[in-house]
């Protein structure tokens, strides 16, 4: 059992919760995972880790309520324990000798760049970041990239608040002011990295994005999270979750993905009647 020191709503649909697991935040690297099962009888998820504090001892995850299992882990307060809370799985971001690199999330992918922001800034590496999200009520975690970049952009798709445009607008205008970097580093939906790519190809930059499908045991034994990668079979849990981007299928995984919502909807629903028996 795993206490919840801190819970936080950062918008309607992403809270942000701090564990004390004083093993996990010894080795924890950004660009890791955690497996989570809030109660005995849930399924395993897997979270990235969006932050760590060795001598507290405690591990920060931040998740979007989407599903039947984020909808349990939400129903827990501070002061109340996480079942399961396993990590730190899958290969730390490589950010080693970077001296300037471009960071772009989007949506809740923000919570999973943000730490590597944050180790390639304390590094020294000159760090861009730009961050997109549909409107200004899903904003997430500005003053934190604040704080580690040397520039940031903030994007929006309708325009509420920061510049209206997808993050690929923005990246198109670091590169044609002339910035050149080591790596472009994108966190986020599938068809957004899938188009933060082709931008970065047709600017000869190199690209990692951070992928992010259907995990069960996070050990690579289930072969649920395969990929296609350079025309072969890759495990996100132990291959990644970061690749190349040049040579993910990216069509391939999104195709897989949307497999899996008729079922997503199935269980949010049935949390949902769960909770109202329950008078939650």
């Amino acid at each position: 059992m795993f206490k919840i020191v801190e819970k936080t709503a950062l918008n309607p649909t992403v809270t942000k919760m701090v564990i004390e697991a004083p093993l996990i935040a010894k080795k924890a690297l950004p660009g890791q995972f955690i497996i989570v099962r809030p109660f005995e009888d849930s399924e395993r998820i897997p979270l990235t880790v969006a932050g760590y504090d060795r001598e507290a001892g405690t591990v920060t995850i931040i998740f979007q309520i989407v599903g039947g299992t984020t909808m349990e882990l939400d129903r827990l307060d501070a002061g109340e324990y996480v079942h399961d809370f396993v990590g730190p799985l899958g290969r730390a971001t490589e950010t080693e000798g970077m001296k300037k690199v471009c960071i772009v999330g989007g949506g809740v992918g923000c919570a999973i760049a943000l730490p590597v922001a944050q180790k390639l800034h304390e590094e020294g590496c000159e760090v861009h970041s730009i961050i997109g999200f549909r409107n200004k009520d899903l904003l997430i975690l500005e003053d934190e990239f604040k704080a580690c970049s040397d520039e940031l952009r903030v994007m929006t798709d309708d325009g509420s608040y920061g510049t209206k445009g997808l993050v690929t607008n923005a990246l198109e205008e670091l590169v044609q002011a002339g910035n050149t970097y080591d790596r472009v580093i994108t966190i986020g939906p599938l068809i957004m990295m899938k188009f933060v790519v082709k931008t970065c190809q047709k600017y000869g930059l190199k690209s990692i994005v951070s992928m992010n499908p259907i995990m069960i045991d996070g050990t690579g034994m289930c072969g649920g999270c395969r990929l296609t990668v350079g025309g072969e079979t890759k495990f996100a849990c132990v291959d990644g979750p970061d690749f190349d981007g040049d040579l993910v299928d990216f069509d391939e995984a999104m195709k897989r993905g949307s497999m899996y919502h008729d079922f997503e909807a199935h269980a949010r629903k049935a949390s949902c009647n769960l909770f109202k028996k329950e008078g939650v």
